[in-house]
């Protein structure tokens, strides 16, 4: 493996009734808040008023942006920056899905900045400070309450695009109530399973030698969720099963499965590309997106790590097999678990035609003419996996 330094400063407060805790972790950071949460679904299940009554026991004088969009725009987060800078906000909170935080962490570096949000966000410029914040996680699929990085779309452009600027960007905690999350839709639920599975795909194709250790933080993660889903999708308001699914989802992108080499990310780059055009859901996209990636992929020199994840998690047997027949079985189990659960498998499922592969291929190739790290793709790369995927 390679040389590593983990660093993760989030404080993680996990567990049925752990709002509680929020008045003591934001009250050293100040009184001026500036609550920041998505379409009001928090209104209805009541956790809008349990917060509120939470910071009111530290006399917190609270702001609110409300309306962050399930692909967080960069519209928005400069209307969250002007709140900042007009009123003096101290503090952010974030109470929503990944969402909410991704778009709560571009205000907080563009709070403390007069350099344009888009601008750090594209890397023409670096972030060196910003504004403390917290979350309160309602939706598991992103892992963004204990990461850095954050995706912000800016629609005018047809732009989507993931940073970060650690350690500025790291929540300062993390509240996560297994309970909050009771009122997720099935489909929502379906999209944030399939969002934590596939960062824990994109960690486990790599190129560095002797992961034993990570490799089964991987496999174990990816077995758990694969065992859960069926029946918290049957159950949606089981606290176990909302419990095992949440922690997985912070796991599988908190940096600690990947502690020694660095993943993959193409198919996180053709899913941004596709839904920066058509706003699609970030999970429907990947489900869709990721077996065309692997079967497109697949060849004799990196057989072994498809080979060893058939049979490690999808029980492929591999009896009188060759190598690859092992693989493209693994691929399609991993495809047939993911129509089981509900989600997707076409693009057409959204309605999307071949009309617009050309502008989705460019903007896979937008900030480099060859991406991803287990095996470099091109645009003409992208095509070919949009068209298998139509």
């Amino acid at each position: 493996m390679d040389n590593f330094t983990y660093y993760n400063p989030t404080k993680l407060i996990f567990g049925k009734g752990q709002l509680d805790a929020l008045p003591d972790q934001v009250k050293p950071y100040g009184r001026k808040v500036l609550l920041i949460y998505g379409g009001g679904s928090i209104k209805h299940n009541g956790i809008y008023n349990t917060v509120m009554e939470k910071l009111a026991e530290i006399n917190a004088e609270v702001f609110e942006l409300p309306g962050v969009e399930p692909n967080p725009r960069i519209s928005t987060v400069r209307k969250g920056v002007e709140i900042c800078k007009k009123e003096g906000i101290e503090f952010l909170l974030a109470v929503g899905g990944g969402s909410t935080i991704d778009c709560t962490k571009a205000i907080a570096v563009g709070a403390k900045t007069e350099i344009d949000m888009w601008d750090i966000v594209t890397k023409k410029h670096i972030a060196s400070d910003a504004l403390p914040f917290g979350t309160v996680l309602t939706l598991s699929a992103t892992g963004s309450e204990m990461n850095s990085g954050s995706v912000i779309t800016n629609w005018e452009e047809n732009e989507k695009h993931g940073w970060g600027a650690a350690p500025y960007t790291f929540p300062k905690f993390s509240i996560l109530d297994p309970t909050h999350t009771f009122s997720v839709p099935e489909n929502q639920t379906i999209y944030g399973i399939v969002d934590m599975m596939s960062h824990v795909l994109e960690h486990y194709f790599h190129q560095t030698t002797n992961t034993k250790v990570q490799d089964r933080f991987c496999e174990s993660v990816l077995i758990t969720v694969m065992e859960t889903a069926p029946k918290l999708l049957m159950d949606l308001e089981n606290y176990e099963l909302r419990e095992t699914i949440m922690l997985s989802g912070t796991l599988a992108l908190n940096n600690m499965l990947n502690m020694g080499f660095r993943g993959d990310w193409a198919t996180h780059n053709l899913e941004h590309a596709v839904s920066a055009v058509h706003d699609i859901p970030h999970g429907g996209g990947l489900a869709i997106l990721f077996p065309n990636w692997m079967n497109h992929v697949l060849d004799d020199e990196n057989v072994f790590r498809f080979k060893q994840l058939a049979v490690r998690v999808f029980n492929v047997n591999s009896e009188g097999k060759t190598d690859k027949d092992i693989a493209v079985e693994g691929i399609e189990k991993l495809r047939q678990f993911w129509n089981s659960i509900g989600a997707p498998s076409k693009l057409s499922d959204y309605g999307i035609d071949d009309s617009s592969l050309e502008i989705m291929a460019e903007k896979t190739v937008v900030a480099s003419p060859a991406y991803g790290n287990f095996k470099k793709l091109t645009k003409e790369d992208s095509l070919e996996i949009f068209k298998a995927s139509l």
